[in-house]
C-alpha cells in the first residue's frame, strides 16, 4: 500500500477516534485463538489459482470480532506473541504471518506498519491460544 494512501486512512482514523472523544491506542493486549496451519490457510483451484480457505476466513472473523473495542494503531508497531500451541508441529514464522493478516485492519491499519517482532513458542495442550501485545512506537 502506497504511502499516500496509508497516510490518508491514518488521518481518517485519528479523526473518528477525536469525534468519540477517544485517542488511538498505546499499548493493546490479547489473548486471541491459536491461528490456523498455513497449508490450511491457503487453498488451490484445479486451475491453479489460489484463494483463502473457508477455515481461514472463520478466523479472520473470528479475530476481528474479538479485536472489535482495542481501537487501530496509525503510527508504527512492536509486536510481541506468544504462542502457545497444542501440539508439537508447525513452524512459528507461518503462525505469524497468519496472526498478522488476521489482526490487519483491526488492530493497525496494515502490516508494513509492523518495524518490530518477537514471538516465542510455547506448548499447551490444554489451551491453545495466542497472547499478543501491539505496542505502537
Amino acid at each position: 500500500m502506497p504511502n499516500e494512501q496509508i497516510n490518508a486512512i491514518q488521518l481518517h482514523l485519528l479523526s473518528r477516534f477525536a469525534a468519540r472523544g477517544l485517542m488511538p491506542p498505546t499499548i493493546v493486549k490479547l489473548t486471541l485463538p491459536f491461528p490456523p496451519s498455513s497449508n490450511r490457510y491457503w487453498r488451490k483451484t484445479r486451475h491453479g489459482r489460489v484463494y483463502v480457505s473457508d477455515e481461514a476466513k472463520n478466523y479472520r472473523d473470528e479475530i476481528a470480532l474479538l479485536t472489535k473495542r482495542c481501537g487501530i494503531a496509525i503510527g508504527d508497531v512492536s509486536f510481541t506473541a506468544k504462542f502457545y500451541r497444542p501440539r508439537k508441529s508447525g513452524d512459528l514464522d507461518n503462525r505469524i504471518k497468519i496472526l498478522l493478516d488476521a489482526l490487519q485492519g483491526n488492530c493497525f491499519v496494515d502490516d508494513s506498519q509492523v518495524v518490530e517482532i518477537h514471538a516465542y513458542r510455547f506448548d499447551d495442550r490444554e489451551k491453545p491460544r495466542v497472547e499478543v501485545e501491539i505496542r505502537e512506537i
